[in-house]
């Protein structure tokens, strides 16, 4: 088992807590552990960056951060209080994106809670919402990402659109395992004017959004600099959301069923039921 596959999911899952309220939460020095910080010094500026981050994006971090005393046992048995987080799993997706990602194991943790963290606010925004509204509201979510992507990509050096069709191509491979968006058209038996992402459900696309939103992210924070090493960012990116999806017991997004109706014909029915509902009294 490699090292990567020792600090899989179930890791994660087994240092989560709940609370007396049901509530799910993390401790700080357990997360420390496991992310390969010996040193809490050092933990703790990573912390307290991710505190920023949470702020930066208009969010208490109070809600996310409790921070609270521990009590520790010593080696002569005696104990005594130390400073302790406990960390929501929002407050734990933002301490991945700050880790060292030198650590094979942040990159898992940030693939795994940047996954759990957006299953979380699916279900709490699309808990009401029919199949066909999900597809359609993370269709238009990847497309604005997918915008993000572009310039993140032109900034590393995918510079036309060939280079840029490649380097998605790379990102589908990781993801697919091994298949090209040629590849993934063709089995999905489309027609050649029709784009695969308005032909995937609501599971499949929220992958690709994974995907998407991830290799951004990293291109960014990293500086990746030349198409080759942009290229095998979008391919490992997918192949880590991959990996995690197989961990978590999921169905590959190629074996995911093709839904009939697309999501451009999704969008045309619901312009449509506007106009109706607009024009009765």
């Amino acid at each position: 088992m490699s090292k990567i596959e020792k600090y899989n999911e179930r890791v994660f899952e087994k240092i989560k807590n709940i609370n007396e309220y049901g509530s799910e939460f993390w401790y700080a020095r357990d997360l420390a552990e496991i992310l390969g910080y010996k040193r809490w010094d050092k933990f703790l500026n990573v912390i307290e960056k991710a505190i920023e981050a949470c702020k930066n994006s208009c969010y208490e971090p109070l809600d996310h951060f409790s921070r609270v005393g521990k009590m520790v046992e010593l080696g002569s048995g005696a104990k005594r209080q130390v400073e302790e987080y406990m960390l929501s799993r929002y407050a734990c997706y933002l301490i991945v994106q700050n880790a060292d990602p030198n650590k094979e194991v942040v990159a898992l943790g940030q693939t795994y809670f940047a996954i759990k963290t957006r299953q979380q606010e699916l279900q709490e925004d699309f808990e009401s919402m029919t199949e066909d509204k999900k597809r359609l509201a993370i269709r238009n979510e990847l497309k604005e990402h997918n915008k993000k992507l572009v310039e993140a990509a032109r900034n590393a050096g995918v510079e036309t659109n060939l280079d840029y069709a490649i380097f998605q191509n790379h990102g589908y491979m990781g993801l697919y395992g091994g298949l090209t968006a040629q590849d993934i058209h063709k089995r999905k038996g489309l027609k050649k004017n029709q784009q695969i992402l308005d032909h995937m459900g609501s599971t499949e696309l929220a992958a690709n959004l994974f995907r998407a939103t991830q290799t951004e992210e990293k291109l960014k924070r990293e500086n990746i600099k030349g198409k080759n090493n942009a290229n095998r960012i979008h391919y490992e990116v997918g192949a880590k959301v991959r990996k995690t999806i197989k961990e978590l017991g999921g169905t590959m997004p190629e074996d995911l069923p093709t839904p009939q109706k697309s999501v451009k014909q999704i969008e045309k029915e619901e312009t449509k039921k506007l106009k109706i509902k607009r024009i009765k009294p």
